[in-house]
């Protein structure tokens, strides 16, 4: 009894001594911000890198939710004759949840672990150790360019995902199970609110960006430099990431939607 209260006490304080660290990375990581302003070249690529090259796995990924939704909504709606509502259906469940949380999660297992990757790579061969001997700080010039990229890239490919996937609904709807395709689309701009819908879901998926980001950039940072810490970096990458995005969208939805 008395070890499993140690082991209890001690992991306990492993993590909140993570979470310091974590914090303190997170700040060093924003306070490098406006020095990459003067350097957009840095930023540039690092959004190619972390955004563009997500781009087909979002886009086919979006198409065949869309796809799932649309069918699998017809269906349910066609047992109480409300059809015509299939635009708002898939709208409003890609708007509000899916297209966030599912780019995110897709963001964190893609992205997220490339960049865990990279700098535990970078960290152990000695990269990192290596600028800070040319009085070049890593996090400014490595991290901080990583960490915007994610947080600009994220809401643009959620909103990609949620464009694409309603675009597979009204392929499925309108060209396979007969739905009028004027309907879908009247239904659906008249149902889905800017405010409530729209920019709620632009909210959830910049702290979805924000979170992926820090945590797969601290992983990497963090990680121990070895090829077995750099894979275990990576793994606690997408693990902690998937958790994360999924409680974060629970708060989030409840302080949202709650009083609705």
């Amino acid at each position: 009894m008395i070890q499993i209260i140690q082991n209890l006490g001690k992991s306990t304080r492993t993590s909140f001594t993570k979470l310091g660290r974590a914090t303190y990375f997170l700040f060093q990581t924003i306070s490098g911000t406006f020095g990459i302003l003067l350097r957009p070249r840095l930023l540039l690529n690092q959004l190619y890198s972390v955004g563009v090259l997500s781009f087909l796995i979002i886009t086919i990924s979006g198409l065949f939710v869309g796809m799932v939704l649309g069918l699998q909504g017809y269906y349910t709606l066609s047992d109480f004759g409300a059809e015509e509502t299939l635009g708002v259906m898939v709208a409003a469940s890609l708007v509000r949840e899916l297209g966030p949380v599912v780019s995110a999660l897709l963001f964190a297992g893609r992205a997220g672990s490339a960049l865990t990757a990279e700098i535990g790579l970078m960290k152990a061969t000695e990269q990192l150790s290596g600028m800070e001997m040319m009085a070049v700080d890593p996090i400014k010039r490595i991290i901080t360019p990583r960490f915007l990229a994610g947080l600009i890239s994220m809401p643009l490919l959620a909103g990609l995902f949620s464009a694409v996937g309603i675009v597979g609904g009204q392929i499925i709807g309108s060209g396979l199970l007969g739905v009028d395709q004027g309907v879908y689309w009247s239904q659906m701009q008249a149902s889905i609110d800017f405010h409530d819908d729209i920019i709620n879901g632009v909210i959830k998926s910049i702290v979805f960006g924000f979170v992926a980001s820090w945590i797969a950039l601290f992983e990497g940072y963090d990680a121990i430099p070895t090829s077995e810490g750099v894979s275990r970096a990576t793994t606690r990458t997408v693990v902690n990431s998937a958790f994360s995005i999924l409680g974060l969208d629970f708060i989030l939805t409840a302080l949202m939607f709650g009083d609705n």
